[in-house]
């Protein structure tokens, strides 16, 4: 597809989603949603970014609308007209991208731990300097250092599972990749203006503790998106669908069911 290959996961069938991750993540950061939602009559399709996981790594820079033509491509091959989007962090960034190139494939939308804004100059700085930086260096030292940040603390000593998961995705991640993403990010789109056009159902998501998207920057969203409603996930910081996977399946699974209903889903 568009000269790379993708791999994914495709998991049962219904109401079908595309869940996107975020940086610098791969598909697997979806599995407690992917066995949850496609138990409950949903079709649940995680793609691997090109960069990450089992994709095709394409050095240079890649922008979000890469990723978005990238994932309507997919979306062709897998023969899913319409669906749900569920983006974290990154991911939340590239579904809206998404929504803005493709809005008649997006059906509803699940934004979490997303930030809206476009970067400053001085973090379109530091986001050049961190591709530099894991170009020269490798994922090892940015997996240990971001571990915590991504996770709360507590939950990093409460959960030794979730975060040998987390930290082995990070430092799993091909630093080419990792590099052309940032890249690409640094030169994003402001995305406020778009909120208040999106017109489709949307779940907003923020980690109570997370100091990267704080709740605050999520209950702004919500005042712009019309069709909007808020989840603050207690106990989590920047993932937390793996901080808190009951939590935040139950939230996604209460909005799916609530919202799409009515449209015959």
């Amino acid at each position: 597809m568009r000269g790379i290959s993708v791999g994914y996961s495709d998991r049962g069938t219904g109401y079908p989603l595309l869940m996107i991750h975020g940086h610098p993540f791969d598909h697997t950061m979806w599995a407690p949603q992917a066995e949850f939602m496609s138990a409950r009559g949903y079709r649940v399709i995680a793609p691997d970014l090109r960069g990450y996981g089992t994709s095709t790594v394409v050095p240079g820079t890649t922008t979000l609308a890469v990723f978005a033509r990238d994932l309507d491509a997919l979306l062709d091959h897998a023969g899913a007209d319409t669906v749900g989007v569920v983006g974290l962090s990154m991911g939340g960034q590239v579904a809206l991208e998404l929504y803005r190139l493709f809005p008649d494939r997006v059906d509803s939308l699940v934004l979490a731990a997303t930030d809206p804004h476009p970067e400053t100059e001085r973090r379109r700085l530091e986001r050049r300097r961190l591709a530099a930086r894991l170009r020269s260096e490798g994922m090892a030292g940015y997996a240990d250092r971001m571990l915590v940040g991504m996770m709360s603390a507590d939950n990093v000593r409460r959960s030794p599972d979730t975060a040998r998961h987390v930290h082995t995705m990070m430092r799993g991640t091909d630093p080419e990749g990792a590099a052309a993403a940032l890249l690409g990010r640094a030169l994003r789109p402001d995305y406020v203006p778009l909120l208040k056009r999106v017109s489709c159902p949307t779940l907003l998501v923020a980690g109570q503790h997370d100091t990267l998207t704080p709740p605050e920057l999520t209950e702004a969203m919500h005042v712009l998106v019309p069709d909007s409603v808020v989840e603050i996930i207690e106990g989590a910081a920047h993932l937390p669908n793996l901080e808190r996977p009951e939590s935040f399946n139950r939230a996604v699974h209460r909005f799916l069911r609530d919202r799409t209903c009515s449209s015959g889903h």
